[in-house]
């Protein structure tokens, strides 16, 4: 079966010296895209991140600090992948919370706008855990019938993560799901845009899940002593809590969304906000 695209469809995987967005890094990156046509591309780099990586992490993926010593940077190797990039939607397996902020927050170090808001985000596993709930390599062979022998390989988990979504899409296409508000659909489909609208966590405003949107849409807190409240009116009572949040290790794409509120709050001639 063949994807039914209407622009390219880049499925790509990190790994990473550890867990955190903000203080971690890229070390390895692999890029497997689909175009319309059927044609495919694959791009795979391995990338040094100027920190140590953890023994946690090289547990992992078996990638050590004098692997990736004479690697090329992020900040190097930023163009090249922002072209490759260039026009594609985005897919991945836990793309959505870990890869997608990961890699936005890379290209932002280097003052490159990596723009998603006209990008559709495929989750594969957001489509696996809300149909079969697993794990990736449980997901290939579930899916596949196949051993994902090289897990946590880059290259291999990219190209194993696309043939799950083909998968998924022969097995559920017409299937009925039941969301929590008890709405009946049929979302899983060769279209990117219901496998993005399925798989996205539309209530997030930021990438990591820090600001959410309420009823009304407005940007809200999802965590701390002001969780569920709006993020502006937060900022008119309190003011330096603004402040401690660019100042602390929140991802850049967090603090974009905060700044924005307060742009927004300016321009309409909000006093306490214009005042920050």
């Amino acid at each position: 079966m063949q994807l039914n695209l209407s622009r390219p469809l880049a499925f790509f995987d990190l790994e990473t010296t550890g867990t955190n967005v903000v203080k971690d890094r890229i070390v390895e990156i692999s890029i497997f895209k689909v175009s319309p046509d059927g044609s495919e591309e694959t791009l795979t780099k391995r990338i040094n991140p100027t920190i140590p990586i953890s023994p946690e992490a090289t547990s992992v993926h078996g990638i050590r600090d004098e692997d990736v010593a004479y690697a090329p940077t992020f900040a190097q190797l930023a163009p090249t992948l922002d072209s490759f990039f260039h026009n594609a939607d985005l897919a991945g397996y836990n793309s959505n919370k870990f890869d997608v902020p990961m890699l936005i927050e890379e290209f932002l170090r280097c003052g490159i706008q990596f723009d998603i808001k006209k990008r559709r985000l495929v989750d594969v596993q957001n489509i696996f855990h809300k149909m079969e709930p697993r794990t990736l390599k449980a997901a290939y062979k579930f899916y596949c019938g196949k051993e994902l022998v090289d897990a946590h390989e880059a290259e291999a988990d990219t190209k194993a993560t696309y043939e799950i979504l083909l998968a998924q899409i022969e097995r559920y296409n017409g299937m009925e799901y039941e969301d929590r508000d008890g709405r009946i659909t049929q979302p899983v489909k060769n279209d990117v845009q219901a496998l993005y609208e399925f798989s996205y966590n539309h209530g997030n405003a930021d990438l990591v899940g820090h600001i959410g949107y309420d009823r009304e849409g407005r940007e809200v807190f999802k965590f701390g002593k002001y969780k569920g409240k709006p993020v502006e009116e937060v900022f008119k009572k309190e003011p330096q809590y603004f402040d401690w949040m660019m100042k602390a290790d929140f991802p850049l794409s967090t603090k974009n969304i905060i700044q924005s509120v307060i742009m927004r709050g300016f321009d309409r001639g909000n006093k306490i906000i214009k005042d920050l």
